[in-house]
């Protein structure tokens, strides 16, 4: 299988996007996808914060980790209001699985999920929007999946959640364009992190066979397409859905 390297942060083109001054909040920071777009937004020299509930093991990393539960309105609104100042950026890419059959699906796998990765979506961006919106400006990222477009047998709860997200997404720019903020999904395939590199090798091997470049993705690899939607290079999209699948999708 042809494995794409992560890169260091400074090996990368990041800083030419000038993040400088800009306050991000990156859900689910502490690791995985959300770590490397927090490194990437660090590199490029924005004041990060990552919301995560799990921050074991995050305390030597290069920016602030505070615990939050995305999916509790409550504990959102604390922590975007206990931040030095409303955020300008903002990565919602918090996510769970709790895969099985819909008819296996307990009320918990299904509610969990919902409210983990379309909820807490939802609350991030409810509570920065009015911070963005007296600045006039704003750039918001929402990390959905191909499968929130093509659905995936044993994941009826997160797909649910991510095809929500690209309507939220929609919507939210719609409803913040006015205001200077855009709003914007990148929807990956299968990414290669510590995650699913602990699958096992059928689960890689079958995405990859749907992909048309025949090479799985890296978690910089995302964190590149997030990092243009963020900047003033992509200052006129809104309301879009980048995939970064190698097209798994097509």
């Amino acid at each position: 299988m042809a494995v794409q390297q992560n890169l260091p942060a400074a090996a990368c083109v990041y800083k030419g996007f000038g993040f400088e001054g800009r306050l991000a909040v990156v859900t689910g920071g502490a690791r995985g996808l959300g770590r490397a777009i927090a490194d990437a937004l660090q590199a490029a020299g924005a004041e990060v914060h990552a919301f995560d509930w799990d921050v074991a093991g995050a305390e030597n990393v290069p920016f602030q980790v505070h615990k939050v539960d995305v999916s509790n309105s409550e504990s959102v609104n604390a922590a975007v209001a206990a931040l030095p100042r409303p955020p300008e950026l903002l990565v919602n890419n918090a996510g769970i699985t709790r895969d099985k059959r819909i008819v296996n699906m307990s009320d918990a796998d299904w509610q969990a999920v919902i409210g983990v990765n379309l909820t807490g979506a939802f609350n991030l961006i409810r509570a920065a929007a009015p911070g963005m919106s007296a600045a006039g400006y704003g750039r918001i990222v929402n990390i959905a999946s191909i499968n929130g477009i093509r659905g995936k047998f044993g994941q009826a709860n997160y797909t649910a959640a991510k095809a929500g997200l690209i309507g939220l997404t929609k919507t939210a720019a719609r409803e913040l364009g006015a205001k200077g903020v855009t709003v914007n999904a990148v929807a990956p395939g299968m990414i290669l992190t510590d995650m699913t590199q602990a699958l096992d090798e059928q689960f890689r091997q079958k995405a990859l066979d749907e992909t048309v470049l025949k090479a799985l993705p890296a978690a910089n690899d995302l964190a590149n397409a997030v990092m243009f939607f963020l900047s003033d290079a992509a200052k006129f999209v809104t309301g879009q859905v980048m995939k970064v699948d190698s097209g798994q999708y097509i």
